[in-house]
């Protein structure tokens, strides 16, 4: 999993532990580890959510100011399926 630069750090650091991904379909799965920095992601669970459980919470969760600034970076490409991801980082 890639994570916008802005979030690395955070994630690296076990600040945010959760992600909402817009995919066509699931591209991770529970066990996976994924690299991020010197270490890697390790993802804990992950389901489909619809677009309406992406709250302001949830986005803050994510790392983000908002549903607005997650869905700016989150929605890119033709992916119209919600995931939420959950993960601890490896160091």
């Amino acid at each position: 999993m890639v994570f916008t630069k802005r979030l690395r750090e955070r994630v690296m650091r076990g600040e945010i532990r959760c992600s909402v991904r817009i995919w066509q379909s699931q591209r991770v799965k529970v066990g996976g580890r994924y690299a991020v920095g010197p270490g890697a992601i390790e993802v804990t669970a992950v389901r489909e959510i619809s677009f309406d459980a992406i709250t302001p919470e949830l986005a803050r969760r994510s790392g983000f100011e908002g549903v607005v600034d997650l869905l700016k970076v989150a929605k890119h490409g033709s992916g119209e399926r919600v995931y939420l991801v959950e993960f601890e980082y490896r160091g």
